[in-house]
């Protein structure tokens, strides 16, 4: 299964391709999408939107997963942010790719068990539960591959769970106690 996790940003958008098979979990690719601070929006939307139609075709992705606005004091720079996280969504609902949204305490927990846990914290647990040799350079990047290790944690636990009680006492026999007749 291939993960792209995205981590939106009007002047830098981090993402971060993860390959997932019974043996292992790997990093495909990562990087940002960096655009100036002089750059008008729409030059900023249609960059982004573009990388990730890039990536998308190169890797083809099985999902995809973005984090979440965080919705501060600033309504503007809310607003922004959802115009990234538009065209990012866009770039994955054009190919037909499931998608999936993260806050970021709960990608935070996800990776580091702490939802309040650092960039740091966070970018130190992608380098370790991904086996890399060096850390990612930008945070955007190590946000981004989080949200997808998050989505992996997400898909991994819904395949553990059971669709009905008969799978669940199939699957687990010593659990059933039996009445005895008299």
């Amino acid at each position: 299964m291939v993960i792209l996790g995205v981590d939106p940003g009007t002047l830098v958008t981090g993402y971060g391709v993860i390959k997932h098979t019974a043996n292992s979990t790997r990093v495909v690719e990562c990087g940002v999408v960096k655009n100036g601070s002089t750059k008008s929006m729409p030059l900023r939307l249609k960059s982004i939107f573009a990388k990730l139609s890039e990536v998308i075709e190169k890797h083809h992705p099985d999902e995809f997963a973005i984090e979440t606005s965080f919705y501060g004091k600033n309504a503007q720079s809310a607003m922004k942010l959802g115009h990234a996280r538009g065209v990012s969504l866009l770039a994955a609902v054009n190919r037909d790719i499931p998608t999936s949204e993260y806050s970021p305490r709960e990608v935070k927990k996800a990776v580091v068990g702490n939802g309040a846990a650092s960039k740091e914290q966070v970018r130190f647990m992608v380098k370790t539960l991904l086996k890399m040799k060096s850390s990612p350079a930008l945070f955007d990047s190590s946000d981004a591959l989080a949200v997808a290790l998050c989505h992996l944690n997400r898909i991994s636990r819904a395949e553990r769970r059971f669709k009905d009680w008969k799978s669940y006492i199939e699957a687990h026999p010593d659990k059933v106690v039996r009445r005895l007749r008299t």
